[in-house]
């Protein structure tokens, strides 16, 4: 889709909300979906078929401008070769990070990547592949095809993924919002009860990203139990074997989760709540917790919703980040944005 051209100076507005749009764009075009480890590449045709893949890891260490040339790497990879096959309208990035689709900047983010707020994301992957390049937060990508599924004319959408963090995307009325600076959706730093003083990765404290994403749940079963393990598997493994301090853990974590996103479904009254991400995944013992919290805290009218899995497996990202191209500003090599 092709917007007007942004006057000079406007890299802070707003871009116009997207509605729900298709799960694969009219014509080729590549995915991106870039993490903290690693970059996955994707050519996506029409129809929404990935024709190809490409994975590289990413150099987070070594800073934005080793960051864009991994993206630019990854991008040329998955190009149709032999000129058989339609060129690539474009390139849709989904990047970890408080994301400006219309500056093109990464407007702030942890040090998971160095020096990582204030990338040209946009603008900078177009003059290193010569293609225009739309880009979003990586959750809200990940969001979009599960957005683009919901029935009826304006469907209503809470998307929240708990990983390594937290993350979401909030759509209304058959809106996606972006919110000011792209900030709209990132719900792990709503505040908790739970995480009360405790310390999380954007530098405040008491969010509830602190004590229900993988990390959190881990930490707290640490200083529950007084014996620290590494990695949340060890504390869900525990848990199955009979340990009640592990379990406590996940039923802490999972209701702190779904106590913010049932305080959020009654700020602006979803008809959807979705929740993906690596933490779910581990089982049915998190998914009670969540849906206690979230049934604990909304309204009457909203006591039917149920949060539940996302329709879309792991290439939803890329699927998501496809899209951008038709439904974002597209930043050219020119410097143009259109």
């Amino acid at each position: 889709m092709t917007r007007p051209p942004i006057a000079e100076g406007a890299a802070d507005e707003t871009p116009a909300p997207y509605t729900a749009a298709p799960t694969a764009p009219p014509a080729p075009a590549i995915g991106l979906d870039l993490g903290g480890t690693k970059i996955a590449a994707a050519l996506v045709a029409a129809d929404g078929t990935i024709t190809a893949r490409h994975t590289v890891p990413t150099p987070g260490r070594d800073g934005p401008d080793a960051v864009l040339d991994a993206l630019a790497t990854a991008a040329r990879a998955v190009l149709p070769s032999g000129g058989r096959a339609p060129a690539p309208t474009g390139i849709g990035v989904a990047a970890c990070g408080v994301i400006d689709p219309v500056g093109g900047l990464v407007r702030a983010a942890t040090d998971q990547i160095r020096n990582w707020t204030g990338a040209p994301l946009g603008p900078g992957l177009a003059a290193r592949t010569g293609l225009p390049v739309a880009c979003d937060n990586d959750v809200r990508a990940a969001a979009g095809p599960e957005f683009a599924a919901l029935p009826g004319p304006a469907p209503s959408l809470a998307y929240l993924s708990v990983g390594t963090g937290i993350g979401g995307a909030v759509a209304v009325d058959g809106r996606m919002l972006h919110g000011h600076a792209g900030i709209a959706g990132h719900l792990g730093h709503l505040p908790s009860p739970e995480a009360a003083g405790l310390p999380c990765s954007c530098g405040a404290t008491g969010h509830v990203e602190a004590i229900a994403s993988g990390p959190g749940i881990t930490a707290l079963y640490g200083r529950l139990s007084g014996s620290p393990v590494a990695r949340l598997e060890h504390v869900v493994a525990r848990a199955a074997a009979g340990d009640a301090t592990a379990a406590e853990a996940i039923r802490i974590g999972g209701q702190a989760a779904g106590r913010a996103l049932g305080g959020l479904a009654n700020a602006f009254g979803p008809g959807h709540v979705v929740v993906g991400g690596g933490v779910p995944r581990t089982g049915a013992r998190y998914w009670a917790a969540l849906r206690a919290g979230f049934a604990a805290e909304v309204l009457a009218p909203l006591r039917a919703l149920v949060p539940r899995p996302p329709r879309h497996g792991h290439d939803a990202p890329l699927l998501g980040a496809a899209a951008l191209v038709t439904t974002l500003p597209l930043h050219h090599p020119s410097g143009a944005l259109v």
